[in-house]
């Protein structure tokens, strides 16, 4: 069986929506290069609730040496693309 194959951009949509609902930012204010802590002022609070709901969405498991990196919406998209292409 092939690996399920994710659409990058309904992705990065989905994963938006979350932060914005975790942070209470409203979508279009997130840029994918915004960085968590500086820009949108994401604590650590909130970055394992936006890890937590990513591992739940998409069935995976995020390293945990692979957490202190995730710093943008970008390093999270690389992230879950790198997992899931390795995820058999």
């Amino acid at each position: 069986m092939m690996p399920q194959k994710i659409n990058l951009e309904k992705m990065k949509k989905e994963i938006k929506k979350l932060i914005s609902e975790i942070a209470e930012i409203p979508q279009n204010q997130i840029k994918d290069d915004a960085r968590f802590v500086e820009d949108l002022g994401i604590d650590s609070m909130m970055a394992l609730e936006i890890v937590a709901s990513i591992e739940k969405k998409y069935k995976i498991v995020i390293p945990e040496d692979k957490i202190p990196t995730i710093n943008s919406l970008n390093t999270i998209y690389s992230l879950i693309k790198e997992i899931s292409t390795k995820k058999k």
